[in-house]
């Protein structure tokens, strides 16, 4: 279809409209937002999470072998288009942040303190990729394919550094508890049993989808869609 993005292919007509007349490979400026955006968000609340249920003191930075295994990490997850250089300075720079929390005990003060953090992170990283894009492309509309954003490496490896602590000291050690492994088996079981027993079994918005669906693939897809919109009880009811 001539473009490097992942479509599905029930969903190739629209993607084809939407794209028409467009720059080869190049997102738009709005997709390029909402990626950073996502990036931001599941960086920072992760990390609020973490240190929320007691997996992660952000003392760990100041641990030289602890940032060598954030950085192990980031390479193994994210890949390397950070310099290392880059991620150690972006582990340097994060605690020295005036919000940074230290010393998290659960308490109301404490809790009220990393959600300061949290929304200081969160602006800090938006403001400086809205500088530096401002800083290249100028003012006015920047809409559609009219610029590209653009955010600092630094910037970038400051996001990677909370993912990467993330995954040091969450999702990496989850993958071996036995709780993870059966919530992983149950979502496999839930989309084998209701293509199954679908469109009975489906909930009335995704039996209908599931009736209009062209073939076996469109109707997967939306099994898939429906166990995605269960919470925890209703997956395990």
């Amino acid at each position: 279809s001539g473009h490097k993005f992942g479509v599905y292919e029930d969903d190739l007509a629209d993607f084809a409209w939407l794209r028409a007349d467009a720059p080869t490979d190049v997102r738009c400026m709005e997709a390029q937002v909402m990626d950073l955006a996502d990036d931001i968000s599941y960086s920072v609340h992760d990390v609020e999470d973490a240190v929320v249920g007691g997996r992660l003191e952000l003392e760990v930075l100041d641990d030289a072998e602890a940032r060598d295994r954030v950085v192990a990490q980031v390479r193994s997850w994210y890949g390397s288009a950070i310099e290392e250089a880059e991620l150690y300075a972006a582990m340097e720079r994060l605690p020295e942040v005036e919000a940074w929390v230290r010393g998290f005990d659960g308490s109301r003060r404490a809790l009220a303190a990393l959600k300061d953090m949290t929304s200081q992170l969160i602006g800090r990283f938006a403001g400086a990729a809205i500088d530096a894009t401002r800083a290249e492309h100028g003012d006015g509309p920047l809409t559609r394919y009219a610029a590209g954003l653009v955010v600092p490496p630094g910037t970038l490896a400051e996001i990677l550094v909370l993912k990467g602590l993330a995954v040091t000291y969450v999702m990496a050690p989850r993958e071996a508890e036995p709780l993870f492994r059966r919530q992983r088996e149950l979502v496999a079981d839930l989309v084998r049993v209701l293509s199954d027993r679908a469109p009975v079994a489906l909930e009335p918005p995704f039996a209908d989808d599931w009736r209009a669906a062209a073939d076996d693939s469109a109707r997967l897809r939306v099994v898939v869609d429906q166990v995605a919109s269960l919470t925890d009880v209703s997956a395990a009811d």
